[in-house]
């Protein structure tokens, strides 16, 4: 059996942990540069707004209905996820982050557990620990416990969990659940299956297994055992390594200043190199792409990008900003308004694997140790705390962000008062 544990509108969940009078109001929370919504409470969906729409197409519903608007605050959404994922961990034997607001719980070895009950004592604790309202389904396979869940939300809110454990209720979520629903579906598979008088998860698990396998390609197969009860899912306790790593960021107002295009490059492969040694591992080629704001046609256009290769594949900060900044300087043309600037690290290979060029004269050792300390030392007294002067101190280029919250969880300055 797999649980699935969902924090419920978790990025306005947050919002509200620290300000109780927005419990009622609707609350919506803005993608970066505050640009379209990107979460909402349960009374902000019922008063009609969408996801994916732009705040400024619908600032008069806003006002209209005193909806609480938020900038997108990740460092606070990043560390109650933590703590979330922390407290889920101490009620199964093996645990799964899927993402930042949903984590599988392993329950085959709790053949005893009342698993129901233990799906309320999951949703009470961590609503009385952290504060943040969970779902939570139970199934035989991922798919149905990711199904299970969505079926708890929508048909058992108040109670918010729903356990499949029986051939009739396996039965009940699957008629429920229309096939563009079912986790792994997407439009053009959706409307395929429609097509084929196929509407809902029920009537997909009886599909003739050969046919599936044609249409959906084995992936479509596992899909099928999935919702027939068979695990075909494979499981993660830690996260595959990633194969290509990005960092980019709109900025705030449109720049021609090549400056702070360079502080920006520099910041961006700074945090390529953290994550490469995150998962320990090394680049070999770094790709600088920048763009003007394609929407804005008054203006001149310009995009362009460049790959360059590394003499020898390295996750160091200031191998991977010497690089970026060479990349802007090929790629950079004066007379243009720039919207956004971003680094990608590609050809990763293990640090372990790392084939050394015959003039590398590199301490890599000492450097290691370096780059260690310094990871240490920013998760510890907050990001950036240790930096390159390259970097700059200011962020000339930061996003814009209004309504932004305070991070009331990772800065002292910032932590939660009360008067007494």
């Amino acid at each position: 059996m797999f649980a699935l544990v969902d924090c419920n509108n978790f990025y306005a969940s947050c919002e509200r942990l620290f300000q109780p009078s927005l419990a009622k109001r609707p609350v919506v929370v803005l993608s970066n540069n505050d640009g379209c919504t990107i979460a909402r409470s349960e009374e902000a969906k019922q008063i009609g707004i969408q996801m994916g729409t732009p705040a400024f197409m619908i600032a008069d519903l806003f006002k209209k209905h005193d909806v609480a608007v938020f900038s997108s605050n990740y460092p606070l959404y990043g560390d109650i996820s933590d703590r979330v994922m922390k407290t889920l961990a101490r009620f199964a034997p093996a645990m799964e982050i899927y993402s930042i607001d949903e984590a599988f719980l392993d329950l085959d070895n709790m053949a005893y557990t009342d698993l129901g009950k233990l799906a309320l004592e999951i949703r009470q604790t961590i609503r009385q620990d952290i504060g943040i309202p969970v779902s939570v389904g139970i199934a035989t396979t991922k798919t149905l416990a990711k199904m299970a869940n969505r079926y708890a939300k929508k048909k058992h809110r108040q109670l918010g969990v729903f356990s499949a454990d029986s051939p009739a209720l396996v039965h009940e979520i699957l008629a429920y659940t229309a096939v563009e629903d079912i986790w792994g579906i997407g439009c053009q598979y959706a409307a395929m299956l429609k097509r084929n008088g196929f509407h809902t998860a029920l009537d997909l698990t009886r599909a003739p297994e050969d046919w599936i396998r044609s249409q959906m390609t084995v992936v479509g197969q596992r899909l099928w055992n999935e919702l027939k009860g068979i695990p075909a899912t494979a499981w993660q306790t830690t996260p595959a390594a990633k194969k290509n790593i990005c960092t980019s960021r709109s900025f705030g107002k449109p720049t021609g200043d090549k400056s702070i295009l360079a502080e920006a490059a520099s910041n961006h492969a700074a945090t390529c190199a953290a994550k490469l040694r995150a998962q320990h591992s090394c680049t070999g080629f770094i790709h600088v792409f920048i763009h003007t704001n394609q929407h804005k046609i008054h203006l001149p256009q310009y995009a362009r990008s460049v790959t360059l290769e590394l003499e020898t594949p390295s996750n160091e900060t200031g191998t991977l900003i010497h690089f970026a900044l060479k990349g802007l300087d090929i790629i950079f043309s004066e007379g243009y308004l720039f919207k956004k600037i971003g680094i990608m690290v590609q050809g990763l290979v293990p640090e372990t694997q790392v084939q050394g060029g015959l003039f590398d004269k590199t301490d890599r050792k000492k450097s290691g140790a370096l780059y260690k300390t310094v990871d240490e030392l920013n998760n510890w007294l907050g990001r950036d705390t240790v930096r390159m002067a390259a970097q700059g101190f200011e962020k000339r280029y930061r996003l814009r962000a209004d309504h932004l919250s305070q991070r009331y969880t990772t800065r002292m300055n910032e932590i939660l008062k009360v008067r007494i």
